[in-house]
């Protein structure tokens, strides 16, 4: 078999299978190209998932026509000379823009300052288009249209449109916190409109914005530095935390990263004070000498390469464990919010509507269900620690486990809850679970005991 060169629509298609793999990847191509136009206000516009339709508008410098022509070119930037050590700027590769027109319908409309005119530019499917004049206002939109349809193999392997929303949702959150003085506008028929004002050098602003104002009073301040790299952040305390790891965000100069070191690193630090399965929440800038740095190693730009890894990862590990030592020795604002709310008197948490007769004694509901409820009248108050505790059981359902299966029994006229005749004739421990009050103020006792009626 004779080797030969491939043409120039096939080599831009397996650039596309490097660079786009799903329509988040490409409006992440998209939006840095807005951000190194030096962009202050960025509009995406997306539909099906941004598979039908990915619109990007800026109010950048622009581009002339003889920019716009080679803009669609493989190679051709403005972004680096010869120099790939010094790369200060999000994109520097030149394979966004051929590499998403060989697989959609792309066109490119763009008008510099001063000019008295704006130009526009096709490619579809690969085939270029010389460029005409169009209206336009100063700045560029870029549009994409049917995302891989000179490839549908590709189609194949996306996900739902639901789900490719919510990871271009996720880029530009990401873009958006790297970036807290542009102010992003995401929307389209297949989303809610998600806005992000501008908040300046307000770090902490549009960090509230995109993960929650409940980060604001539960964040710590991280400032440090070691030789030559730079440190800053906030962190949350490690009582307020979460389920997944989508609330941790590292920037390297400005680029948004999902380096495994620097997640690593991060976990790492909330080793002793986060629980095994939960993740805590923190958004980290780094800065350092672009020359200690590699930035081109992964298609996408998603990974780094640090030439000294271990001084990074002691600088995180070092400034977040001194944070907490210094500052998170406190509970988180939300929890403090929901146990206060749960022992408030008045208006009963399952509202006047909750169906009646399942926890209390017989057909009688003995969960709060009026207005006018509280805790002083609530049937199943506790006592006080000078009365028998017996009493707080009186009229309740006990559930009983005993290897792994539920036996529920009636409640009995005594204080003590009943015990069926097999615990009674088992010889081996038992775990008895007691619960009692309604759902929203029960308490749990777990007793661990012989097979006899645990002594309360």
């Amino acid at each position: 078999m004779s080797i030969r060169q491939l043409s120039e629509t096939v080599i831009n298609q397996i650039a596309a299978g490097e660079v786009i793999e799903r329509p988040a990847s490409a409006a992440k191509e998209l939006v840095e190209n807005a951000l190194d136009a030096g962009a202050t206000r960025i509009e995406i516009a997306t539909a099906g998932g941004g598979k039908a339709l990915l619109r990007v508008t800026d109010n950048g410098s622009g581009m002339t026509p003889e920019d716009l022509a080679l803009a669609v070119k493989r190679h051709c930037t403005s972004k680096i000379s010869a120099d790939l050590t010094d790369i200060r700027t999000l994109g520097f590769r030149g394979e966004a823009l051929p590499s998403i027109g060989s697989v959609a319908k792309l066109s490119v409309s763009s008008r510099t300052r001063g000019a008295g005119e704006g130009y526009r530019i096709e490619l579809h499917g690969g085939k270029l288009k010389e460029p005409q004049p169009a209206p336009v206002n100063p700045g560029t939109i870029v549009e994409v249209r049917d995302l891989f349809f000179a490839t549908p193999a590709r189609l194949k392997f996306l996900k739902s449109e639901r789900a490719e929303s919510g990871a271009i949702t996720e880029v530009v959150k990401r873009m958006s916190l790297a970036f807290p003085a542009v102010r992003f506008v995401l929307s389209g028929s297949d989303r809610s409109t998600l806005e992000l004002p501008a908040t300046g050098d307000d770090r902490l602003a549009r960090i509230a914005q995109v993960l929650g104002k409940d980060f604001r009073p539960n964040a710590i301040e991280i400032d440090a530095a070691r030789e030559d790299v730079g440190l800053t952040g906030y962190v949350g305390v490690p009582t307020f935390n979460r389920g997944n790891s989508g609330h941790l965000y590292a920037f390297v100069n400005g680029r948004p990263v999902q380096d495994k070191l620097l997640m690593g690193a991060i976990r790492a630090a909330y080793a002793e004070t986060v629980p095994k399965g939960r993740y805590p929440m923190a958004v980290l800038w780094f800065s350092l000498d672009p020359g200690l740095v590699d930035v081109n190693v992964h298609p996408a730009k998603a990974d780094v390469r640090f030439r000294d890894p271990g001084l990074v990862r002691g600088l995180i590990v070092g400034a977040i464990r001194e944070a907490l030592t210094r500052n998170g020795d406190r509970a988180s604002s939300t929890g403090a919010d929901a146990m206060l709310r749960a022992f408030r008197p008045g208006t009963s948490p399952q509202g006047a509507g909750a169906t009646p007769g399942r926890f209390g004694a017989g057909n009688r509901d003995v969960r709060p269900s009026n207005v006018n409820w509280t805790a002083e009248r609530s049937p199943s108050r506790p006592q006080g620690f000078g009365e028998t505790p017996q009493a707080v059981f009186s009229g309740q359902r006990t559930l009983l486990k005993r290897r792994g299966r539920a036996v529920r029994c009636l409640p009995a006229s005594v204080h003590r809850p009943p015990v069926p005749r097999a615990l009674n004739r088992a010889r081996k421990m038992c775990v008895w679970i007691i619960r009692w009050g309604p759902p929203a103020h029960r308490f749990t006792k777990t007793i661990s005991s012989p097979s006899r009626e645990p002594a309360l």
